[in-house]
């Protein structure tokens, strides 16, 4: 599919690096790097935007080798509770089902237990700007491998 345009994080002036900027904020305040990935794959599955798994070797061997289970992830063993916590609020905020409740109490609770609120800000920001993200590329065209 041909972009409509260039991504507009590009067209817009000045938009871009106040985004590489957030991004860099929620990135240290202690949220593990993987869970941060996970969530990330695991919104942009919900959004219908397609990964490419590394299939070079050498590419691959940085990657998580679960990130491939991350579409399901309840029924894998290979995810901590944290990380599970973390997929859990990604997934009720993504898909706001009841924008009333989208991220029940049950779900915070439970992320809470795991995150401190600095943390948990950083992930709900995350998981609002990688949808944000999707959004832009969708609206957009963007081909989703051209930015690997």
């Amino acid at each position: 599919m041909t972009p409509r345009m260039e991504n507009p994080s590009l067209v817009v002036p000045g938009a871009l690096q106040p985004l590489l900027d957030l991004t860099e904020v929620i990135g240290k305040v202690g949220v593990e790097q993987a869970t941060l990935d996970l969530v990330r794959l695991r919104v942009s599955e919900i959004n219908g935007r397609a990964y490419t798994f590394p299939e070079d070797h050498g590419e691959a061997a940085g990657a998580d080798e679960r990130l491939p289970r991350v579409a399901g992830w309840r029924g894998e063993s290979c995810f901590d509770d944290a990380e599970r916590a973390a997929l859990e609020m990604a997934e009720a905020v993504t898909l706001m089902t009841d924008p009333q409740d989208m991220a029940s109490d049950e779900i915070w609770e439970k992320s809470s237990r795991y995150y401190t609120d600095e943390q948990l800000g950083a992930l709900v920001m995350h998981i609002g700007l990688v949808n944000f993200w999707n959004r832009v590329n969708v609206a957009t065209r963007q081909d989703a491998a051209a930015w690997r």
